[in-house]
């Protein structure tokens, strides 16, 4: 409700707002209802519950956001934890992962700690982000080197069966 309650007090409800609102409405659903769908497909679920957790997902930052300046919304290094969980529990436990990710931002937020991010080094969170980074390019070798579904989680081994089969391959000229 903070966002809600901070647009009514910005006069951001008024009726001079609704073109801009519904215009920014129109080019966020254009680009997340397909990054969802992406993220539904990547991770091991079908293209329509990408859909739903848009929406609702969309919805619930929308009424409980913290502020109508921040953005919220999910992110490619999800795919590499989600696709992990939902081949080795399946959408079932993708769901139970879901709710205890859930259940345990509830809690730091209620406890107050977020601001604890201060505490953890830039080198850290590029290192993350750089890693996360890496996962994603492996990820795709597969489709780019047209190779025979290689074994992604280990580095040198999906590296190898690619580069044997690039050399393998003939193209069209």
């Amino acid at each position: 409700m903070i966002a809600v309650l901070e647009a009514h007090r910005a006069g951001l409800f008024a009726r001079v707002h609704w073109l801009p609102n519904l215009i920014a409405a129109l080019v966020v659903g254009i680009v997340a209802l397909p990054l969802a769908m992406a993220f539904a497909i990547a991770s091991g679920a079908r293209p329509e519950q990408g859909i739903y957790t848009a929406i609702i997902g969309g919805a619930l930052i929308s009424i409980f956001g913290g502020s109508r300046l921040q953005i919220a919304g999910p992110t490619g290094a999800f795919i590499a934890i989600l696709a992990g969980i939902t081949a080795k529990y399946g959408i079932a436990g993708l769901q139970v992962a879901t709710l205890m990710s859930g259940v345990m931002l509830l809690l730091m937020g209620l406890a107050r700690m977020g601001g604890v991010i201060k505490f953890i080094p830039a080198p850290v969170v590029v290192g993350f982000t750089a890693g996360i980074g890496v996962i994603i390019f492996i990820g795709q070798w597969s489709e780019f080197l047209v190779c025979p579904n290689p074994a992604v989680s280990i580095f040198m081994k999906s590296s190898g069966i690619c580069c044997s089969h690039y050399r393998m391959h003939t193209y069209p000229r």
